[in-house]
């Protein structure tokens, strides 16, 4: 048989099967019950969603191409206020200021249902993981800065009642352009199970250096990012690290307390470990900046040296840690707390209480990141 008439048999056969096939699928296909598939054979954005999609934002009601916020020195502005139950899925914001500190000066707090203490009280710059004031291009699971200086947050917000945001000028210079884009979902309810979204932010300036021993096991000189009581569970944090002598910042395990206010239940080994990086991300003179999902440090600079500034993350989507009733999580600043380098830190969580205590927030002034170098020390001291 020649060659070209074996291919169109072939394919005439092939062709016959697929039909047979298709018709037996068509067959079983409509034999079976609708709606009997299983779920999982779809991704839930494929799905029919019960929510309505709403949005609010700094856009121009007058129907211009005015669509920021201007905020004064001192001003408070609200940027977000809606009835529940609802979801804050997504925070966009962008910036123009005076000041060049404005990431450090401008606080964003968040209040569920209604009431008058926030869930959240964080300077913008370091909600977003720009925990040193200044910006850096990184791309996270939960947070990001988008070239050139958006600021993007993805974390879920729920509220049953209420949600209301706002955001402060704490500096002594106008904010030109606060803009905002804020989406969220209004659902006929929500789960029995949510919990509220809680962000704290805390600094010590300096830590306090101990070298009467190289010892520590109950973390009672730990920098604490953060003290909470209630049942929730613990999504990460960022820290923003600036040196205050030379060599590795980063011997300081993690020590986080679980419903136990007196031993730690997690002990890990060391900073950069914490952060899931490893060998001090590199050294002195090879550390690599990297940033992926659930970890990183987007910003390295000086590495190592008087005045070197870090910027991590380590988010623990794959495994929250849960609380019942108490947490507290906390890391030595160096081995045995030896160091006395500067921490700027945020702790983001999910907690059955839609508010918490939180300590006060330090002075504008006080967040701002400084250095006074000590002649013939090799060393700084904060300013």
């Amino acid at each position: 048989m020649p060659l070209a008439d074996a291919r169109r048999n072939f394919l005439r056969r092939i062709g016959g099967f697929t039909g047979l096939t298709a018709a037996a699928g068509s067959r079983a296909a409509a034999q079976q019950p609708q709606g009997s598939g299983d779920a999982r054979t779809l991704p839930h954005y494929a799905r029919e969603q019960n929510y309505k999609s709403r949005k609010q934002s700094s856009y121009d009601r007058t129907g211009g191409n005015a669509d920021a916020w201007p905020i004064e020195a001192g001003a408070t502005k609200e940027i977000f206020n809606s009835a529940g139950p609802g979801i804050i899925s997504h925070i966009w914001f962008t910036i123009a200021a005076e000041s060049p500190n404005h990431l450090k000066e401008v606080v964003i707090r968040a209040y569920w249902e209604g009431n008058d203490k926030p869930s959240i009280e964080v300077p913008v710059g370091d909600f977003f993981g720009l925990n040193l004031g200044q910006y850096t291009v990184y791309q996270s699971a939960f947070l990001n800065c988008s070239s050139v200086k958006a600021l993007n947050c993805y974390f879920a917000m729920p509220f049953r009642k209420s949600a209301r945001l706002t955001a402060t000028n704490e500096g002594t210079r106008k904010v030109g352009d606060f803009y905002s884009n804020i989406d969220y979902q209004l659902v006929p309810a929500l789960p029995a199970d949510a919990m509220y979204f809680h962000a704290q932010y805390r600094q010590t300036t300096p830590n306090v250096a101990h070298t009467e021993s190289d010892k520590n096991l109950d973390g009672r000189h730990n920098y604490v990012y953060v003290e909470t009581r209630g049942r929730g569970h613990l999504m990460g944090v960022t820290l923003g690290v600036l040196q205050n002598t030379d060599h590795w910042m980063g011997e300081g395990d993690d020590m986080i307390f679980v419903d136990d206010e007196t031993t730690p239940v997690i002990n890990g080994t060391g900073t950069e470990d914490y952060f899931n990086g490893a060998w001090d991300f590199g050294g002195r003179d090879g550390a690599i900046p990297f940033a992926h999902l659930y970890n990183g440090a987007p910003l390295i600079v000086d590495a190592e040296r008087a005045g070197g500034r870090y910027c991590l993350y380590r988010w623990h989507a794959d495994n929250p840690v849960t609380f019942t009733r108490y947490l507290k999580h906390t890391m030595e600043h160096g081995h045995a707390n030896d160091r006395a380098d500067n921490f700027f830190s945020v702790a983001y969580w999910y907690q059955s209480e839609p508010f918490t205590d939180f300590p006060p927030l330090p002075p504008a002034a006080a967040r701002i990141p400084n250095l006074k170098v000590v002649a013939g020390e090799g060393g700084a001291q904060p300013a």
